[in-house]
């Protein structure tokens, strides 16, 4: 799971450079049920926000109370703020993991397996990255809710209701993915650290 934030910094491109903290499962049956991870994560957050209202202080998802992530960029500059919430899994269209893995040939490797990445931003965006490393050249991997090209003359979305589609699974990982972001995104929008 990744946490997205954002500072100012006139050096970066377009002037603020990005920061992302981290936390990874390793292979475990919490892990392997993605929807309900994020589920447990939402609930996570309510409880550590509702503790620190009660201890009299801020709570923040990178800690030092009750942290949701464990690597990445744990030190953020001032005035950082929060974008939103992914994740990856290399689950996808091809089947789970172990499915997967188990039908690896002579002379391929972990770097033949596909992958995807889901995110949630704090404007409602919603972003889906398929890491296909034997998509043909030129073929689009990533699919968002609203246009990633905004300088086009016309407009048209073929993904702006990319989280209702896919099946049960998909849409559940969306609807959990939403529900965590939306509570951080709550609790944090407009709190600069």
């Amino acid at each position: 799971m990744l946490l997205h934030f954002a500072a100012g910094d006139q050096t970066a491109p377009y002037g603020c450079r990005l920061y992302t903290a981290s936390r990874m499962w390793l292979d475990s049956p919490e892990a392997a049920d993605l929807p309900r991870l994020l589920s447990d994560l939402t609930t996570v957050v309510d409880d550590s926000i509702a503790r620190a209202d009660a201890a009299g202080y801020r709570w923040h998802p990178l800690g030092p109370e009750a942290s949701l992530v464990n690597g990445g960029d744990m030190n953020l500059p001032e005035g950082a703020v929060f974008l939103g919430v992914s994740v990856s899994t290399l689950d996808s269209v091809q089947g789970d993991w172990y499915q997967i893995a188990a039908r690896l040939g002579v002379g391929q490797s972990g770097f033949d397996l596909r992958g995807q990445g889901y995110a949630r931003l704090v404007d409602g965006t919603a972003l889906h990255v398929d890491r296909n490393p034997h998509a043909p050249v030129g073929r689009r991997g990533v699919r968002s809710t609203k246009t990633i090209e905004p300088d086009r003359i016309s407009y048209y979305n073929p993904d702006e209701h990319l989280t209702s589609e896919g099946d049960e699974r998909t849409r559940q990982v969306w609807q959990s993915l939403k529900e965590l972001n939306d509570t951080l995104t709550g609790y944090l929008r407009g709190r600069p650290v």
